[in-house]
């Protein structure tokens, strides 16, 4: 097969939207089981399942929105917007991979199929007509965020603690809504055209969301750290050290939105920027450190 063939195919599965599904090793890290192998093992089969099942979903999204992305100064460059793929083929393909996901999901363990089932189902939903209900649109998006949690967590058999809930639906409300931001705003009274919804929206309306989101993302984040279960599962008090980083993330991002008019495509924004990227590695470094200590970094007890 030719690249210029193979291009269009890879472009189609958003490999690089699959930075979100690392949301499903949260709850291996948090819960203090990184260094056991086996976990290891079956959370990363577990995170396979959950892009091919992303994928299915992305191929969808594209089928629905094909005529409105053709109106998206971007998104017009997307395989079936540019007519690159055929919609023959992208519904095989969506078809093939939904049904691979919900096959090895459903040997793999019955809990998380039953999550990766829920993130299919509502997502469809999202597609055929949820997508155009004002505020729900956001709220299902940042609630498949939730389910990349859930599924972490329910693969290796461990709870998600209130702390993980609250902090997860936070930042990925601030994301969703910040898309919502740029697109109104780059589109303007083209807006209505690219994704009807966006009539229902405006910019002060979409600021104060905002503002209420990174408020409360910041605290329910800071809160955890100093949170009494927490110092005791740790037995540290040092997690607080890497709200920092929490915090420089928030406000990159919104500078980003708002003086770069960025944020039509979050996750493409944060992969490329360099300020972001560093500052995700610091923390998770940083909270690798408080949870693992010297385990992960004998270098640093000498």
């Amino acid at each position: 097969m030719k690249s210029s063939s193979i291009l269009p195919l890879i472009a189609l599965l958003r490999p690089y939207q699959w930075v979100k599904n690392l949301l499903l090793f949260s709850g291996l890290i948090f819960s203090a089981t990184l260094l056991n192998s086996n976990i290891v093992l079956v959370s990363l089969a577990a995170f396979a399942i959950f892009c091919t099942a992303s994928s299915s979903i992305y191929i969808l999204n594209d089928i629905c929105d094909a005529e409105s992305d053709r109106l998206h100064p971007h998104k017009k460059n997307r395989p079936i917007a540019a007519g690159r793929i055929k919609v023959s083929t992208a519904i095989f393909i969506l078809s093939t991979l939904m049904l691979v996901s919900l096959l090895s999901a459903w040997f793999l363990d019955w809990s998380f199929f039953k999550i990766i089932l829920l993130y299919i189902l509502l997502n469809i939903c999202y597609s055929f007509g949820l997508k155009k209900i004002v505020i729900l649109d956001v709220m299902i998006v940042a609630f498949g965020f939730l389910l990349r949690v859930y599924a972490g967590c329910a693969i290796i058999h461990v709870q998600v603690s209130p702390w993980l809930f609250l902090c997860t639906l936070t930042l990925a409300l601030i994301v969703s809504f910040g898309k919502r931001r740029n697109e109104l705003n780059v589109l303007k009274l083209d807006s209505k055209a690219h994704r009807t919804v966006l009539q229902f929206y405006n910019l002060q309306f979409l600021d104060i969301i905002l503002t209420i989101s990174c408020a409360t993302a910041i605290g329910s984040y800071s809160l955890y750290t100093m949170a009494n279960e927490t110092v005791a599962r740790y037995g540290s008090q040092k997690l607080i050290f890497t709200t920092p980083f929490v915090i420089y993330g928030v406000f990159r991002y919104l500078y980003l939105i708002y003086t770069q008019n960025s944020g039509g495509d979050p996750t493409k924004l944060l992969i490329k920027d360099t300020a972001s990227i560093i500052n995700g590695l610091l923390w998770i470094l940083s909270v690798l450190y408080v949870i693992y200590g010297v385990q992960l970094f004998p270098i640093l007890s000498n």
